[in-house]
């Protein structure tokens, strides 16, 4: 039984094809539901849904975190660290271009967490971090 309650994320794409091959191949996940104006996937237990919808892509605002421009607006999930490496390994073995790449971001501090960032085929930023310590997720 699930524990927390389960994400939903709708988010607009350029390309159908490009999309699957990206989420379903690179990222590992399964396809659910899908029509010819989009695609459900299960985004590690959550569900993300690729609209066809070019008209609404555009450039993304950063703002500056630990010397990092990070996207304003992306989405993404928390792995365990294990996972976050070997996600990270399969990104730079497939050629990803990183906006940030992969690091440890606020060392010793409160949150120390593994990050990077990177775009889909469409232009929308994901991040994806792993903390040594889960409890530090909402830590101040």
């Amino acid at each position: 039984m699930q524990s927390i309650p389960l994400f939903h994320l709708a988010f607009p794409v350029r390309d159908l094809a490009e999309t699957r091959r990206f989420y379903g191949e690179l990222l590992g996940c399964p396809e659910g539901r899908s029509s010819d104006a989009w695609i459900d996937f299960n985004f590690y237990g959550h569900q993300l849904v690729a609209h066809l919808a070019p008209d609404e892509l555009g450039a993304a605002a950063t703002n500056a975190v630990d010397g990092d421009d990070v996207p304003v607006r992306h989405f993404g999930a928390i792995l365990p660290m294990g996972q976050w490496e070997a996600l990270a390994a399969t990104l730079r073995q497939a050629g990803t271009r990183f906006v940030i790449e992969p690091h440890v971001r606020f060392k010793g501090q409160v949150g120390e967490q593994a990050t990077m960032f990177f775009l889909d085929p469409s232009g929308n930023a994901l991040e994806f971090k792993a903390f040594g310590d889960i409890s530090q997720v909402f830590a101040r």
